[in-house]
């Protein structure tokens, strides 16, 4: 009787074993500074590093930003967390309004709601990690005034159901589109469905000038409200009537300032002017990604990966980890285990997390007394949105290239995750 080998195992690089990738990180390089940026840098640097008004790269940026998303106003931030505060102050909300939030979300798309006054009345998610269009129906009451959707990890969220919701009660739409530049629901891109929308230029971000932010909207009063909020003295006096009755208090406006960095806005301006060719590749690097790992043991996948009507920008490849199919190996060894293969730029995103699991949503009055009184108070503890908590215990998140070049990096990251999946037993 002949005696059959066994096959040699791998054995993982936790225990030991040779890794995937011996490459230093960081492995995706973004933004990639080329000739083209250098150029409209120092350019910028002898024209002007500080803009007063709606001029030079600012109005560029606006014009072309505002166009892209059919819109009539764009107004440039300094972050993406003012540009959302300028749209919470453009609408009007006070205290006693209530806003209908993601529970699901980074804090920045409902904290600056706190400087109003206004509760934010928190909603649990679907599959995709978005904000569930049944429990927002679930959440409108007499003193609900808006809503604000955030497109999660670049997927787009529910929006037919959630344009019907605002239309149905007469509610103001806010996008925020931070995780999500030039993503698209039906070939429709994301924020152009509501009313305002806002967007992050930081750090990883698609388009990014490493800080920065933009608005856009349709309404002259909105936008005229968030000009005063952040942009006072020579834009309000540039852009506002004097038949507006607000108008008189353009040179102060609210006495915040919120002007972008005329140098970062330059260096977001040379990546939007090419964003369509680098939406088709990282679109292509995902694909690849998803056609390797969607079989795997271990790995479930969001429903709108293979949706044909939602087109994600894929600021991140976010999937469930299954850990019941791996024998309820704990996320943290697994994760574990994947960095020791060398894939660094993989990441649990722990700081966006369930809104209700932070400080500032349990008890809020320590630092916004108008929420200590009885009639204006709300409370969030864990437990209440199982669904988002559930999705954020699960996460891993794993970079999309950007460049060709980045093919090799992706091929062994694919490598990586499936060698810790084949070998998982070993961790237990």
């Amino acid at each position: 009787m002949k005696k059959v080998k066994k096959l040699n195992k791998v054995r993982l690089a936790i225990l030991g074993g040779e890794k995937i990738i011996k490459q230093k990180p960081p492995h995706f390089v973004w933004p990639i500074i080329d000739k083209k940026i250098e150029k409209a840098v120092i350019g910028q640097l002898y024209q002007s590093i500080s803009i007063y008004n709606r001029s030079g790269i600012f109005k560029e940026f606006e014009d072309d930003f505002a166009k892209y998303h059919g819109k009539k106003y764009a107004l440039l931030c300094s972050s993406g967390t003012l540009a959302i505060h300028s749209m919470f102050s453009a609408i009007g909300l006070k205290e006693g309004d209530e806003v209908i939030c993601p529970a699901y979300t980074f804090f920045a798309t409902v904290s600056p709601l706190l400087f109003t006054g206004a509760k934010p009345i928190l909603c649990d998610c679907d599959d995709n990690g978005n904000i569930d269009p049944q429990e927002i129906k679930r959440k409108i009451s007499p003193k609900t005034k808006a809503i604000i959707i955030t497109h999660m990890w670049g997927i787009p969220c529910q929006m037919d159901q959630i344009v019907k919701i605002c239309k149905r009660n007469k509610l103001i739409l806010l996008e925020d589109c931070s995780h999500a530049h030039g993503a698209k629901h039906k070939n429709k891109i994301v924020g152009s469905f509501g009313d305002m929308a806002a967007w992050s230029l930081q750090g990883q971000k698609n388009i990014t000038g490493g800080e920065g932010g933009v608005l856009v909207c349709n309404n002259k009063e909105f936008y005229y409200k968030a000009l005063l909020l952040g942009h006072y003295n020579k834009r309000c006096k540039q852009e506002i009537p004097k038949s507006y009755p607000l108008s008189k208090y353009s040179t102060t406006g609210m006495g915040l300032k919120y002007r972008a960095h005329p140098l970062a806005i330059a260096v977001a301006y040379e990546i939007f002017k090419n964003y369509d060719k680098l939406l088709n590749i990282k679109n292509q690097f995902a694909r690849t990604f998803i056609n390797n790992i969607k079989n795997l043991k271990g790995v479930s996948l969001p429903p709108a990966f293979f949706d044909k009507n939602i087109k994600p920008s894929w600021y991140g490849l976010v999937f469930q980890f299954n850990n019941k199919e791996l024998r309820n190996l704990p996320i943290e060894n697994f994760f574990k285990a994947l960095q020791a293969e060398g894939l660094r730029d993989s990441d649990i995103p722990g700081s966006t997390s369930p809104l209700n699991l932070l400080p500032l949503f349990q008890d809020p009055a320590k630092l916004f007394p108008v929420y200590g009184s009885c009639k204006n108070t709300f409370s969030y503890k864990t437990g209440d949105f199982p669904k988002a908590e559930h999705f954020y215990k699960n996460a891993l998140k794993f970079p999309v290239g950007s460049s060709l070049k980045d093919k090799k990096l992706t091929d062994l990251y694919i490598k990586g995750l499936k060698k810790v999946i084949n070998n998982y037993s070993d961790l237990l």
